[in-house]
């Protein structure tokens, strides 16, 4: 069985060493490292390449949200995945911008937790439920009145096989399942999810589907 080697950043202890417990217990998962601060989680990163980081965005000096970038850098293969408090609509946006591929509550359960940190692993975006709707909202307060004259131009710009793969990110579907939906290669689904982002202006697979809700772009 391929396992899942994380890294859990995250300065309260207790539940640093909780959450690994809990982690511990899901066969196809290995915690490889744990840190409580964002210099030492960048330390760790170049050294282990976690294939998931756990990042708790409260972290004593450099937030996880600022941490993203050097953590990238050193790491640029890692999947990162917020696992915060912050419902803060804000910190949501930003931590997405910055690359992170999720956002989970501390709050949320422990089976949404285990089968967040699979989709991550297989590319999918999660976002917990309770934030899913502020990121839409924002979405929409930030578009301009003469926005939907730009919106329907950057809609008409892609292809209908492009269309179809929105479609399909915006239920949730990874690559390999949006190639087996399609009838086609997984790595073409790769060179049509390229073109989405470039043609639309967006850095990420969240932002596809934000911008697919928003815009009312249904499979």
């Amino acid at each position: 069985m391929e396992k899942i080697h994380i890294l859990v950043v995250d300065d309260h202890t207790l539940f640093r060493r909780g959450l690994i417990a809990l982690l511990s217990q899901a066969e196809d998962f290995e915690v490889i490292g744990e840190a409580g601060d964002a210099i030492e989680a960048i330390r760790l990163c170049k050294t282990l390449k976690p294939d998931i980081i756990l990042l708790d965005n409260h972290l004593p000096g450099a937030s996880g949200i600022q941490s993203l970038p050097d953590i990238f850098h050193v790491s640029p293969e890692s999947t990162v995945m917020m696992l915060t408090v912050s419902e803060d609509e804000g910190d949501l946006i930003q931590a997405l911008q910055n690359g992170a591929q999720g956002y989970l509550l501390k709050t949320s359960e422990k089976d949404d937790l285990l089968l967040g940190v699979r989709k991550a692993f297989a590319g999918e975006s999660v976002i917990s439920k309770e934030m899913t709707h502020k990121l839409v909202s924002a979405f929409k307060s930030n578009k301009k009145a003469d926005d939907k004259t730009l919106s329907s131009s950057l809609v008409a710009s892609l292809s209908p096989r492009e269309l179809d793969t929105v479609k399909l990110i915006a239920t949730g579907l990874s690559n390999k399942e949006i190639a087996r939906e399609l009838g086609i290669a997984e790595t073409t689904v790769k060179i049509h999810v390229q073109h989405v982002l470039r043609k639309l202006n967006l850095s990420s697979r969240v932002q596809v589907a934000v911008f697919a809700s928003a815009e009312g772009i249904t499979s």
